[in-house]
């Protein structure tokens, strides 16, 4: 199959620093808080230079960020020419020792219509074997980002002042899943992994146009959990 190019790293709007943390507790609790070494690698208030636009210009949007795996397609005449999820191609045809779980999600959603046609796509496959499946679905399922961009935009992103402050409040307390939402109502989602933001019309000028911010990044996200050291 065609090898694709990796999805580029997405960077933080605000400058992280790496924190130790106690070591008993990383024992205790690094495997359910995703951690692979005693260490916190945390957001500060200082904006991260070039990433100004994301506080700054009215043109961003903030966009659920879904917590699976990401994947990437091309298709051509009606067919399946290219997978990969990160580097790693994928074979859809390798159906012994193959991720299975990684085509499903692609196949349910051409069922749903999200693949289009000689077109290169890139989107996040979710289910019940990614991330522990927070959303609670039956099947896997690849979203594409396009999509995301148009159905679990945040809208209330632009009715509040950008500053460090509200995005540390908005994250820890109010900022629930849109997709998870939609299935359960907003009181019994859950929280989502974080946001992406976006800024089309930069991406026109060729200017980086793509930030993100995760729960994660806070300190407040490892509370009663880890003492850090600061």
């Amino acid at each position: 199959m065609e090898i694709l190019s990796d999805f580029p790293k997405i960077e933080c709007p605000f400058i992280r620093k790496t924190f130790d943390i106690n070591k008993d507790d990383f024992k205790k609790h690094g495997s359910q808080l995703k951690l692979r070494e005693p260490v916190v690698y945390l957001v500060t208030n200082e904006i991260n230079p070039g990433y100004e636009w994301v506080l700054e210009d009215p043109d961003t949007i903030a966009i659920e960020k879904l917590d699976g795996t990401n994947v990437k397609l091309k298709t051509e005449n009606g067919r399946l020419i290219a997978l990969q999820n990160r580097k790693n191609i994928i074979d859809p045809l390798q159906i012994i020792k193959g991720k299975t779980f990684l085509v499903e999600g692609i196949f349910m959603a051409i069922q749903k219509g999200y693949v289009e046609d000689n077109k290169e796509q890139v989107g996040e496959i979710i289910g019940p074997k990614l991330q522990g499946n927070p959303y609670q679905l039956d099947n896997h399922l690849w979203y594409p980002f396009e999509k995301a961009i148009k159905h679990l935009k945040y809208k209330s992103f632009h009715e509040h002042e950008r500053t460090f402050e509200n995005f540390n409040t908005w994250f820890k307390d109010y900022l629930k899943s849109l997709l998870h939402t939609k299935r359960v109502g907003y009181e019994n989602a859950i929280f989502a992994e974080g946001v992406v933001f976006y800024n089309l019309k930069r991406k026109e000028e060729n200017k980086t146009y793509m930030a993100k911010l995760r729960r994660d990044m806070f300190d407040w996200f490892y509370e009663d959990k880890i003492e850090i050291y600061r």
